[in-house]
């Protein structure tokens, strides 16, 4: 029970700024779309205080050994932080240290292939499928005795927090995601693009080929941090920044987790069986009823939809905020204020 508990003096923090006028469109329980600048950089460093991540927890599930940061009183309101690729828990340093000042329990997990998370068995398939990723998380909930939990995610995150919340709303109390409604399934995927969208997916096609696989194994920092400077275009993120994520890409399972994850999406490699049925599931592009709030930069240099194109996917109280000042897609580090903001506000909708 004391997984569960909330204060009421964290419950309203922040949220009469947050909150916006309810409106109805298209039979939504919709909230109205919102532009919101992030503050400045200096601004943010005088806001919070840095959270260290230096001391990393393990627990065990049936597959894995999950390496994790967690924050925050151990009663309170928990909250899980799921980063994306190629990041690592660092993208919620600052976003963990102004939820646990306000008084929640904030646990942030190295997903499968990246930093302390490692398989239990060498003969577990290095599966990198979105189902695989998904249950991770909720045997993860299940290990650490957490009935529900707000889910927050970008890139590999959101399209985590987004299945967890269609497949098990009963374990996910409220939501966060960038770029909206990430579910996908290899059918769709199926369908081409146009070239100039097809341009932007070009680590897929490399992943694709043996060729891409060597070269990612052999290069893999130097990969990531041009997906990095690409995907956001505007951060200027300096040496040390990339220095703390960097050592989560010499998982031994890393480059074998991220190949199979993009070739699995274009049907070139088989998942696992017992993920079918799941996976049948997210083919329908099930809808999303927990409340929730999604988020975009305005310099999101990598692919993603627009959030018109998703809106209705979210069948709860719902709210978007494209969020300005150059922010690209490692949204929660370069605008933790407004990831942190949007927690909140996500919270608030569930009551």
């Amino acid at each position: 029970m004391n997984n569960e508990t909330t204060f009421s003096r964290r419950r309203f923090l922040g949220i009469s700024a947050l909150t916006v006028a309810a409106a109805e469109l298209g039979g939504l329980g919709l909230l109205k779309a919102e532009t919101r600048h992030a503050d400045s950089p200096a601004r943010q460093n005088t806001f919070f205080s840095t959270a260290s991540f230096d001391t990393i927890k393990q627990v065990k599930t049936s597959l894995l050994d999950i390496g994790y940061a967690e924050s925050g009183p151990a009663n309170g309101q928990p909250v899980i932080l799921l980063h994306g690729w190629p990041y690592d828990i660092h993208s919620y340093t600052e976003v963990s240290a102004v939820l646990a000042k306000a008084g929640y329990r904030v646990i942030v997990p190295h997903l499968r292939g990246h930093g302390t998370t490692q398989f239990l068995s060498a003969q577990t398939f290095r599966n990198g499928q979105q189902a695989a990723l998904a249950t991770d998380i909720i045997a993860l909930m299940d290990a650490l005795k957490i009935n529900s939990a707000i889910i927050g995610g970008f890139d590999w995150g959101a399209r985590t927090a987004n299945i967890m919340a269609a497949l098990w709303p009963e374990r996910c109390k409220a939501m966060v995601s960038v770029s909206g409604y990430l579910i996908g399934s290899q059918e769709a995927n199926k369908k081409p693009l146009p070239p100039k969208a097809e341009l932007s997916w070009w680590y897929q096609f490399y992943f694709s080929t043996e060729r891409g696989r060597m070269g990612y194994e052999a290069n893999r920092r130097d990969f990531n941090r041009l997906i990095w400077e690409t995907a956001s275009p505007n951060w200027k993120f300096d040496d040390a920044t990339f220095a703390q994520t960097a050592p989560s890409f010499d998982n031994p399972d890393h480059v074998a987790i991220v190949i199979h994850n993009y070739r699995w999406r274009l049907g070139l490699a088989e998942g696992e069986a017992k993920y079918d049925d799941l996976e049948r599931k997210l083919a329908t592009a099930p809808p999303i009823i927990v409340p929730s709030v999604t988020l975009e930069g305005d310099a999101n240099g990598a692919p993603h939809p627009m959030p018109a194109d998703y809106a209705a996917r979210f069948k709860g109280k719902y709210a978007h905020h494209t969020i300005t000042g150059g922010i690209g897609h490692n949204l929660p580090q370069e605008a933790p204020k407004a990831f942190a903001d949007a927690i909140m506000e996500a919270e608030s909708f569930a009551k």
